[in-house]
């Protein structure tokens, strides 16, 4: 019987990604290249974290 890796799908390529910290030391990506492409990402403000004015607001 073959030994099957865990993997999950890259977010960025979509390709498995190995869930092993040791094999992988990217993840949740699959390669260097993915991760940086990722952190290029959030650089550019193409993801942002949505602000709840209200959590901000002070209650008293």
């Amino acid at each position: 019987m073959k030994d099957k890796k865990k993997t999950l799908k890259c977010p960025i390529c979509k390709k498995p990604a190995i869930l092993d910290r040791e094999k992988n030391p990217y993840l949740p990506f699959c390669s260097e290249r993915c991760r940086t492409i990722d952190l290029g990402a959030w650089l550019d403000e193409k993801y942002v974290i949505e602000n709840d004015e209200h959590f901000f607001d002070s209650e008293s």
